[in-house]
């Protein structure tokens, strides 16, 4: 028979040698100086920030990790690759199969050690990459420590479970890895070498051949043993039933199962391991497709008959034990426990008897909730804070505004009065509004570098009317109560991502105070001075003008970057999850505006507790939600802060139980203060920590379903309540969480109480309300706890699904919407509150005007209220709460499609304080006559006066056709005769 010629081996030319080797080694001294220069810019940012030790522990630990499992792996793979080429056969038989092998062979027998040093730098590689981003598994391995509680099926505490089994875990993959390429790899050796020989005759394998693969097969089963017993554990994070953890069929049939199929493959791999010495090539063989049946048979087709025949059809009975094991798991996972007594817990249950006709007379301002509603909302009005306090060119606002609240002296007693306020930080916007030649690098980097300023405005009253002293903070220079001492603000959410400051000489910087620039002097920062360092920066930002441009050599300069506190935080701490609303508030102590923060330890391996994504949990129609991760244990473990002047970063312990925290304390020690509920917090900054949304978004969900404690309840969804959808959302999302000032919800007192709330309502078609929840975000000895408000099933209390559809079918209403809404303009629909009052629930929304084009901005123009059976609807919440209390129609008060000269704000008055005290009026120029003293007229007649004043100024200001056309527009929307108008016509 005739032979295959010999196949030409490739020879280059010492030429094209060189060539390939100047071209790898100038690629491996690319990638060496990308990756170098991220080490070095990262180490001095660590040193800037002060937490050196931090990146020195993660690098040292990735790299640990990376040579450790990458040399390991590849030593493993390369030894049984020398093996099986020690293994070959001298001679092969002479087979057409063996001769066409043979020239193969010889191809590659003289590049067979660089081939071997390929295979093993690739299997380091891989292997390394995939160990070294595990580091924080390691790390926890190390330093865990005991929860102190036990699971209820295997007795095990639970830091077996967080630290102990993911590590192993990831053992038993490298072990299948490296075993599994072995055994691959090597038969292919044996294959080429003639030690396997699948078309010749007589055996088919060589004894040396088979040995080594038996020894493989050996330690797979080895290994799979290890696995199956190892599985065993992993049950308790079943997810075979309702819920998560180890359900009846686990237990009483896939549990044993494994522990039968664990010993089953211990007796398989040693009978796979004495082939060896029976000179038996079908051992291995026969025992890895027996292994193969029994795990089908007895893990797969056995548990699931059992659930499907014995367990489906008497679910209820058969899980009430392991429902009852995941109820009591996901409450303490989720700190979500039901407070018994003088016992820990953070839940309280409270029945509500709520009514649908309650009595009118609780819609009074001496009530706190009333008294301190909310009527603007941060999501709508940052477009009106830019209009009235932009101010400088390069500045905004954040597109989402954020809620605080401050104690500051009444203007009228001096008594310190708290308030809830709608704040912002005056950024210097990405891009920095620049146009045309102005839009370049150096604008952009070294003058436009920072925003100024804060800006504060009373949430209950109306500051879209164009009175810039309605705001209790703001200006260029800084004017109002908080006193801020340090206006710059060089960290932020809205920064470019870099910016060059503080050198010396000509000062650069803009600065909108009198429109002359600066230089910056804080901590912050990263000097320029060396070459080196401008040269690792232009390759981090691809950027020349590191090495070319003036202000980068001027003495003095420094870079600025990661400025984002979020982002801060994430990268000094990056084993922690940060909550998505970074807040700012100005630290009292210092003048300086700080932004708080709130960060979580977070793991999916807590036995029993409910599996869920974070994602879905936290995503709202106002925000994304944190990164799509499984999680059923969370704690607020951390509170951050950053300086806006100086980028410093401090993270206080808040959670002093959390044995998550405390392992990462082990690993980074010094980077977090230690001391429950920020022990070491200064009195200025705690005065403003606030329980966080992401946590609460969790928390509610969560309660949706495990505020039944009856397993047989729990499992049918009797009683199971749902977030409501946004009613003024597209997307169909969860209403968010709002903070709101008013009563504690348990009416424990009648002072105010700021609290984060939200209304639960019965799942399906109805949607009537059938719980509030409310935690207390004051600092104090009842923060976190949570009241939950529970309405008897029979009261048919509106949810706000339903409370919106009331409003839309108002024929009033919808009319006055209608009327808003024509030509340029717009109507948008503010923060549905939900708020225990009396012996119902008061619904409060404002309603915004914007125009359609131009530089428009909302303008409050009206407030619609909902209490029992009653409308409200009204230019101004008084006028609205109005409509309920005198037991008139809604909107009585109002000229349909007029809008309101001041916005309709709220009457400038002092609040009233169980103490005595009252609240400074929003304008610094209110006269002390309009105050509640004494001597004050009866309630509603200073609401009355003022929209006689209201309709006298505009009537004076409005020409003739203006009143011409809005009657031919009324004409139009309705046939029916309408009632007469007044004089006054709509303002556009």
């Amino acid at each position: 028979m005739a032979m295959r010629p010999p196949m030409p081996s490739m020879i280059l030319s010492r030429r094209t040698k060189i060539l390939l080797a100047v071209v790898a080694i100038l690629i491996v001294l690319i990638v060496l100086l990308l990756k170098l220069s991220g080490v070095y810019v990262n180490f001095l940012w660590f040193d800037e920030v002060g937490h050196h030790d931090v990146y020195s522990t993660i690098l040292w630990t990735r790299v640990s990790l990376f040579f450790l499992f990458g040399v390991l792996m590849a030593v493993l793979i390369g030894a049984n690759l020398v093996v099986a080429y020690l293994l070959r056969p001298p001679f092969r038989p002479l087979s057409p199969e063996q001769q066409n092998l043979q020239n193969y062979a010889l191809l590659v027998e003289p590049r067979r050690r660089l081939i071997l040093a390929a295979v093993m730098v690739i299997a380091l590689l891989i292997e390394g990459m995939a160990a070294q981003g595990d580091w924080q598994v390691w790390q926890l391995w190390l330093h865990g420590s005991s929860f102190g509680v036990k699971d209820p099926q295997f007795h095990q505490d639970i830091s077996f479970y967080a630290f102990d089994y993911p590590a192993y875990r990831l053992l038993l993959s490298f072990g299948f890895a490296a075993v599994i390429f072995s055994l691959l790899l090597s038969v292919g050796i044996h294959y080429l070498t003639g030690g396997i020989r699948l078309q010749t005759s007589g055996p088919k394998m060589t004894l040396a051949a088979r040995r080594h693969i038996t020894v493989l097969v050996f330690v797979f089963m080895v290994l799979k043993a290890a696995a199956y017993w190892l599985d065993r554990y992993g049950f308790v994070f079943s997810d075979r039933s309702k819920f998560t953890g180890a359900s009846y069929t686990d237990v009483h049939s896939a549990l044993p199962a494994k522990t039968i199929l664990f010993w089953i493959t211990i007796v398989l791999a040693l009978g796979v391991l004495a082939s060896i010495w029976l000179r038996s090539a079908l051992l291995p063989g026969i025992g890895f497709i027996v292994l193969l049946i029994l795990s089908i048979l007895m893990g797969g087709i056995y548990p699931a008959a059992i659930q499907k025949f014995s367990v489906s059809p008497n679910a209820q009975d058969k899980e009430r034990t392991y429902i009852a094991r995941n109820i009591k798991a996901t409450r303490e996972a989720y700190g979500i426990v039901t407070k018994s007594g003088t016992g820990a817990g953070s839940v309280v249950y409270q029945g509500y008897s709520a009514t649908s006709k309650p009595d009118r007379t609780a819609v009074n301002d001496s009530n706190a909730t009333v008294d301190n509603i909310r009527i603007l909302d941060p999501n709508v009005i940052s477009p009106t804070f830019k209009n009235f306090q932009k101010i400088g060119i390069p500045y905004g606002f954040a597109p989402t505004l954020d809620v605080d609240r401050y104690t500051l002296p009444d203007t009228f007693t001096k008594k310190p009065v708290q308030h809830d306020y709608i704040v912002g930080v005056r950024e210097q916007v990405t891009g920095s509004n620049l146009s045309g030649s102005q839009d370049n690098w150096i604008n952009q980097h070294t003058v436009y570098t920072h925003g100024y300023g804060f800006v504060a405005a009373e949430a209950d009253k109306d500051v879209t009317n164009g009175d810039e002293s309605s705001y209790t903070e703001g200006n260029i220079p800084p004017s109002g109560a908080l006193k801020i001492k340090q206006p710059d603000v060089y960290y932020g959410q809205l920064m470019n991502d870099y910016s060059i400051v503080g050198a010396n000489g000509t000062k650069r910087e803009y600065d909108a105070n009198g429109g002359k620039n600066v230089s910056y002097t804080g901590r912050g920062g990263i000097s320029l001075s060396s070459p080196l360092t401008k040269l690792a920066f232009a390759v981090k930002y691809k950027e020349t003008n590191f090495l070319l441009n003036d202000a980068v050599g001027a003495s003095g300069a420094k870079i600025i970057f990661v400025r984002d506190p979020k982002q801060r935080v994430s990268k000094v701490a990056p084993f922690l999850t940060v909550d998505g609303d970074p807040y700012p508030f100005v630290d009292s102590s210092t003048g300086h505006v700080v932004w708080m923060l709130d960060a979580y330890t977070t793991t999916a391996n807590y036995p029993y507790s409910e599996r869920r994504s974070l994602s879905d949990l936290t995503h709202t129609s106002l925000r994304q939600g944190q990164k799509d991760t499984q999680i059923n244990y969370i704690r607020n473990s951390v509170k951050a802060t950053v300086d806006a002047y100086d980028g410093t970063v401090t993270l206080y312990q808040w959670d002093g139980s959390d044995p998550m925290l405390k392992a990462w304390m082990r690993v980074f020690p010094g980077l977090v203060k230690a001391g429950d509920h920020g022990n070491q917090m200064p009195p200025s900054v705690r005065d403003h920590v606030r329980y966080p949304q992401d946590l609460f978004d969790v928390q509610r969900a969560l309660l949706a379903q495990y505020h039944i404690s009856d397993p047989r309840a729990s499992y049918s969804g009797k009683g199971k309540w749902t977030v409501p959808s946004d009613p003024f959302s597209n997307t169909g999302a969860d209403q968010p969480p709002y903070y709101v000032l008013a009563n504690p919800a348990d009416g424990s007192s009648t002072g105010p109480q700021f609290q984060l709330t939200t209304p639960m309502i019965v799942p399906g078609g109805a949607n009537n309300l059938a719980a509030y929840m409310s935690v207390d975000s004051d600092y104090g000895p009842n923060y976190g706890k949570i009241t939950v408000l529970q309405v008897p099933t029979q009261s048919n209390i509106q949810g706000p699904s339903q409370v919106a559809n009331v409003f839309k079918s108002n024929t009033t209403i919808s009319k006055d919407i209608s009327l808003l809404s024509t030509g340029q303009s717009t109507v948008l629909h503010g923060n549905l509150l939900t708020l225990p009052l009396g012996d119902s629930f008061l619904y409060v929304e404002p309603l915004y005007v914007q125009a359609t084009s131009g530089s428009s901005y909302p303008t409050l123009q009206r407030i619609l209220v909902t209490y029992g059976d009653k409308i409200g609807y009204g230019a101004s919440l008084e006028a609205a709460l109005a409509d309920i209390h005198d037991n008139r129609d809604p909107g009585a008060s109002l000229v349909l499609g007029q809008t309101t000269g001041n916005g309709g704000s709220k009457p400038s008055q002092p609040t009233t304080t169980p103490s005595g005290s009252s609240a400074p009026p929003t304008s610094p120029g209110t006269s002390p006559g309009s105050g509640t003293g004494s001597g004050a007229p009866p309630t509603g007649v200073p609401s009355i006066i003022a929209q006689i004043q209201e309709l006298e100024s505009q009537q004076a200001s409005l020409s003739a056709r203006q009143e011409e056309l809005l009657k031919q527009l009324l004409k139009l929307v309705s046939p029916a005769p309408s009632r007469p108008t007044s004089s006054a016509s709509p303002s556009r």
